[in-house]
């Protein structure tokens, strides 16, 4: 070979290896490219799932705070009527003193002040628990007695000794009663 095909063939091996190597840069460069993709995609699924658990814990957290809303006003007189009840309890108990023509007007006032808070509280959703003759239901009823009486059957409210309410489906106090055994 002559020195001219030599360096014929030697600058065809420098090129040839510069292609080589660019080559490898590129793919070097490909290969880069691609685990940065595969890392964002990886980046955006982890995002995206971490909202959609935010979302759904925020969904729930709507909903909890709905249904207390809703808790708050249907019993959103609850706490008055706790503190009434004391004295609706006290003008039952003026309502049972004997009644002389000194004193009627005074019991026919405590009577209609007495009926005014009942239906005061009525119109709020409250109402008393039914007792006497009743089946022994201890959600409803508080049993402070049993008694031994052979003309009721067994499990039944005998007496009523405090009257119990309710305000829509939640008890507020429950009944004392005596029960039979």
């Amino acid at each position: 070979m002559n020195e001219e095909e030599l360096g014929e063939e030697t600058e065809q091996e420098v090129i040839d290896s510069n292609e080589d190597v660019k080559d490898e840069e590129s793919n070097l460069v490909f290969k880069e490219l691609e685990e940065k993709v595969e890392l964002l995609q990886k980046e955006k699924e982890d995002t995206y799932q971490r909202m959609l658990r935010l979302q759904a814990e925020f969904d729930n957290y709507k909903k909890r705070t709905q249904k207390e809303k809703e808790a708050d006003r249907k019993y959103k007189s609850q706490d008055l009527v706790t503190e009434l009840l004391p004295a609706i309890d006290n003008l039952e108990r003026a309502l049972q003193v004997e009644t002389t023509d000194e004193t009627k007007s005074i019991v026919d006032g405590i009577s209609m002040v007495h009926r005014q808070l009942l239906d005061a509280l009525k119109s709020q959703g409250v109402e008393t628990i039914e007792t006497e003759g009743q089946e022994f239901d201890p959600n409803l009823h508080h049993a402070v007695m049993q008694v031994e009486d052979e003309s009721f059957e067994s499990n039944l409210v005998v007496e009523e000794l405090q009257k119990g309410y309710i305000l829509k489906d939640r008890v507020i106090r429950p009944a004392m009663v005596k029960v039979n055994k």
